[in-house]
This record gives structure tokens, sequence and C-alpha cells, in this order.
């Protein structure tokens, strides 16, 4: 720092100062654990201008601020959306099995449309892709493993026989447009696991969306053949129905965005790949929605709700979600995601397997689950 009786210059890591004065006090320090040293500021200043960039610790308690504020943005969001959706779908006289399946699914899958299509409109393909495995990963082994460790989960015959094949026959499409053509490349294996293998280009994204609004179809069509009677449900009036879709949707959507941004500084300050985050932090927090639904209605006896809501929400993320993102700008897919893939094929047929033997899914099952979400996880880490 340099001193003179006209004024003061001084320049520090990460902070330009220009101030002018003509004395200095020891009472005026600015103390910073992101700055290299101490230095004061001039009493009686009439000008002082600061272009201060934020690094090192100081970026990543400010990101990961933007995180937690996003994501507690994306569940309300969703709570509030869920709400008015169902209470409009009851104004309407919708039956129930379709409401947990389409709406409630497609309410708690919100934050990962938001945040899967947000990255895509900015280039960030590999967090639309990874944020979609990561997030039925997630749904089947952590959601669907701790509903059963809280209390052993039945699971409908039509669910297990309809929706359970659907999920599956879902995986292997989504395999089939995204992987299989890096996987049977001659150089796949030389790959590193950030080097991209296969993309998924419009027109695939375009039959995935085509396939799941055929699956929406057949739910309503199925439903008007086997009618039920609706019971208890809040119910709003048109408006407010309205209203909280509208508030649900804005908050979803700003808060999507803010998770794609604060998630990609700090996976860049911290030398992690965009997949990883994707695949861990980002598809568990949008996938609490699912996880605070699921464990709700397990705990109350719904168990067709929470199951129903986790089949319903990793279809939707993988014919909608990834589909509308691969139209909006094909998606990259990388080493990483391939391998990704297989362990949500080999998740899914475990837990199909574990819902036929006896039909519902026991304590010690949902265990077994759980430890195979921790070692997946540990696995994307160490990659």
């Amino acid at each position: 720092m340099k001193s003179g009786n006209k004024g003061v210059a001084c320049t520090l890591k990460g902070c330009n100062i220009i101030s002018s004065s003509r004395e200095f006090s020891p009472e005026y320090v600015l103390r910073s654990e992101t700055f290299t040293a101490d230095f004061y500021v001039c009493r009686e200043s009439l000008f002082f201008f600061a272009d201060i960039s934020y690094e090192g610790e100081a970026m990543v308690v400010v990101n990961v601020v933007i995180l937690v504020i996003a994501f507690a943005a994306l569940i309300k969001g969703a709570d509030v959306f869920v709400e008015g959706s169902s209470a409009l779908a009851r104004l309407f006289r919708i039956s129930g099995v379709v409401i947990g399946l389409t709406v409630v699914a497609m309410g708690t899958s919100m934050p990962e449309l938001a945040v899967s299509v947000s990255a895509a409109v900015q280039g960030s393909s590999e967090i639309a892709l990874s944020n979609v495995v990561g997030s039925n990963i997630f749904n089947l082994l952590g959601v669907l493993g701790l509903c059963a460790v809280i209390k052993a989960l039945p699971v409908d015959s039509v669910i297990l026989k309809r929706d359970f094949s659907v999920s599956a026959v879902s995986t292997a499409a989504v395999f089939a447009v995204s992987s299989a053509a890096g996987l049977f490349s001659k150089r796949f294996f030389n790959l590193d696991m950030g080097a991209v293998s296969a993309t998924v280009s419009r027109l695939s994204g375009i039959i995935l969306v085509a396939a799941f609004i055929v699956y929406i179809v057949y739910l309503i069509f199925d439903a008007r053949k086997h009618p039920c009677e609706e019971t208890g449900g809040i119910k709003h009036s048109l408006w407010k129905c309205l209203l909280l879709i509208t508030i649900g949707l804005v908050l979803i959507i700003t808060g999507g965005k803010a998770v794609v941004y604060s998630a990609r500084n700090i996976a860049r300050f911290f030398g992690m790949s965009e997949t990883l985050i994707g695949l861990t932090i980002v598809a568990v927090g949008t996938s609490l929605p699912e996880l605070v639904t699921s464990v709700v209605a397990a705990g109350k006896g719904e168990v067709a709700l929470a199951a129903g809501n986790i089949l319903g929400s990793n279809i939707f993320n993988l014919l909608f979600i990834l589909g509308f993102s691969a139209i909006i700008h094909p998606v990259s897919v990388n080493t990483a995601s391939v391998y990704d893939m297989f362990i949500l094929i080999a998740v899914t047929v475990m837990t199909w397997i574990f819902s036929l033997s006896g039909r519902k899914i026991t304590r010690a099952e949902g265990w077994i689950m759980l430890m195979c979400y921790a070692v997946s996880t540990v696995f994307a880490v160490l990659r």
C-alpha cells in the first residue's frame, strides 16, 4: 500500500481499491478471510470504489446459500403445484388413481423438469441427463427403500404389471437412444469418464415425448373403464386452483434456474464434473418432493400412492423430461452417464424382483436398497 498527502491507491488479490482522502485512521479497518491482508479506508473519504471478485471460500458459501434457497423454492413450489393440480383434478372428478400416477407424479417431478430444461437451455446437457438418471436411481433405491424400512411396502397388482413394465421398458428405451451407440463403438472402453460417447438427438427426444403422451392417454382411458369414487381431499374453487398452480410453477422454474447456476459454480470450484454434481446433489435435491410425499404416504398406510408416485415420476423423468430437454438442445452423453444407465437398469430389475416376491418390498429388502444407493454414490464420487 502506498500513501501520500492527496490520496491512496492499493491493490490486493481479489480486490481493487481507489480511495481519495487527506488522512488515514486505524479505526477503519476492513478485514476478510478471503483477503491476504488488512487495509485501511481513509477517514473523510468522499470517493471509494471497489471491484471485489468473490473467490475461494466466499464464492462457495454464496453458491451454497443460493442452492439451499433454490431447493426450498423447488420443494415449496412442487407442494403448491401438487395441491392446486390435485384440487383441480377433483373439481373435474378425475379418478384418484390417475391423480396419483399423473398429477402428483408429474408435480413432484417438476423440480427435475425445471433443472433439466434449464440445463438444456444453458447448454449443460451433462446435468440434464445425469439429473434424470440420478433422480430415478434415488427414487427407486433411496425413496422406496426408506419407505420399506419404515413399513413393509405392498405393491398393487395393477401397478406391478402395468407401471413397473412401462418403467422398465422406458429405461431400456432411454438406454438404447442415449448409450447404445457409444457402448458398441470400438473406442468406448478407452474413453475417459468425461468424454462424450453418444448424443440424444432431437428426433429421439420427440419419440420419447410421444411415448409419454401415449402412456398418459392410456391411463386416462383405462381409468374411465374402471371408475372409482373420490373420497376426501382438499377442495378449492377454480380460481384458487389456477392461482396455486401458477405460484407453484413460478417457484419451480425460478428455483430450477438457480440450482443449475449454483451447482455449476460449486462443481467448477471443487474440480468436480457436472455429471457428478447432477447425479448426486442436484438429483437428490430435486427428488425431495418424491421423498417427502412417499414417506408421508407410507407412514399413513397409503402404500399405493407411495409406489405409484415413484414409478409415475420415473416414467415422467425418462420419457418427458429427457425427451423435452433433447428437443430444446441435443443432450450429450459421456462415458460416466453410460455406466449410470447400466446402474439404473440393474436397480430397476432388482426393485421389480423385490416387488414380485410376495408382491411387497420387505424391511430387509429396503435396507438392501439403501445400502445399494450408498455404494452407487461412493462409486460416482470415486470414479
